[in-house]
């Protein structure tokens, strides 16, 4: 066991130094008193390296932008550059939510779609594909995350029910019958993703009904 020969007590484990004081400890040290959170670090450097990666190409993409001037193709006036920026941050955010304690699965997945589809929405509109985007790649993505909610939903033990039953509600189903109401009429993928988003719905009802009714009178104290 390691001593301080300034605060003369006895410290457990290996600390080099002394909590109360900082000074160095004596003696020999004992076997870890905490646990070493490997995992941690190994995710915290990976974090740092990605992270200093989106840097670099941020750094490189705003020097050719505008002191070398190098421009798209056929986009002589767009500042790519601005556009590589709000991607590299969506992908960031996206990465700080993966990395985030307490976020279930359905929550991952509907943030990190819902933050790709608004950086997608943006570039499609400088680059002149927005009507595509609104009409089919949207209602595609969100049919596709409406999806994996459901089949999460029916393999999830940790009563994480009422977050997928949300996600396939408000993804879907809130907008789709929003915009029929404002637009009377429906593009095709959007009425197949409001269907297949109805049916998922209820299929969640179906199958983690009871679990789905616990949770209810848990968060509302019912």
């Amino acid at each position: 066991m390691r001593n301080c020969p300034y605060c003369k007590v006895n410290i457990a484990g290996d600390l080099v130094k002394c909590p109360l004081c900082q000074s160095k400890l004596m003696g020999t040290p004992d076997a870890p008193y905490y646990p070493k959170f490997s995992q941690q670090k190994k995710r915290s450097m990976f974090y740092k390296v990605q992270l200093f990666l989106a840097w670099t190409v941020l750094i490189i993409g705003i020097g050719l932008d505008f002191t070398v001037n190098l421009k798209l193709p056929g986009f002589t006036s767009l500042h790519w550059s601005l556009l590589l920026a709000m991607w590299l941050v969506a992908f960031e955010f996206g990465i700080m939510r993966q990395f985030k304690p307490g976020t279930g699965s359905a929550g991952k997945v509907t943030n990190l779609m819902l933050i790709t589809l608004a950086a997608w929405c943006v570039t499609a509109y400088f680059f002149g594909f927005l009507d595509v985007t609104l009409e089919l790649v949207i209602p595609i993505a969100l049919t596709a995350t409406t999806v994996a909610c459901f089949i999460l939903a029916l393999i999830d033990k940790h009563g994480n029910d009422m977050a997928y039953l949300l996600s396939g509600l408000l993804l879907a189903i809130v907008p789709g019958i929003i915009l029929f109401i404002v637009k009377e009429t429906l593009p095709l993928a959007w009425s197949i993703c409001l269907m297949i988003s109805a049916v998922l719905f209820a299929g969640t009802i179906v199958f983690r009904g009871k679990a789905v009714l616990v949770e209810l009178k848990k968060r509302f104290h019912v």
